[in-house]
């Protein structure tokens, strides 16, 4: 019997798979326990239509990533920090101010989590960050901190 899985059932398959199980497994213990259903034409026109909004969502999360990068790649920005002599600055910039000198200078929403310092920014200079926009898209952008 074919039956397409509600939920993820350990050594079956994943929730939204259609899965060919025994007739006795699936009445007896898919069914009453609401982890699937049997795989009539509705519920196989449901799990397409689940599958094509699915491959939509993520066809446009990957084209607005690449949009972001085409924005971001090679991009310089400047940042002031209050600094001592020799540039040494009091504190540091973190990924979180980085994240905030994005969004104002470009309007785009970059998590912290997601910027890659390659070293600590301790002392003015350039230094160069990686910001992960999808799995396998990043822009290498370029962080110039000047003293006030």
């Amino acid at each position: 019997m074919k039956a397409v899985l509600l939920q993820d059932v350990k050594s079956l398959g994943k929730k939204g798979e259609l899965v060919n199980v025994s007739d006795g497994y699936a009445r007896n213990f898919l069914f009453p326990k609401g982890l699937a259903k049997e795989a009539n034409a509705q519920a196989m026109n449901e799990l397409k239509n689940a599958m094509q909004s699915k491959k939509f969502k993520t066809d446009t999360e990957i084209a607005n990533a690449n949009e972001n990068k085409a924005m971001l790649e090679g991009e310089k920005f400047v940042m002031f920090a209050k600094a001592g002599k020799e540039g040494k600055l009091f504190g540091s910039i973190t990924a979180k101010e980085i994240s905030a000198e994005i969004k104002k200078q470009k309007g785009i929403d970059v998590d912290k989590r997601k910027v890659t310092i390659e070293k600590e920014i301790k002392t003015c200079g350039e230094y160069k960050a990686e910001i992960k926009l999808y799995s396998g898209i990043t822009a290498d952008i370029i962080i110039e901190v000047k003293g006030e």
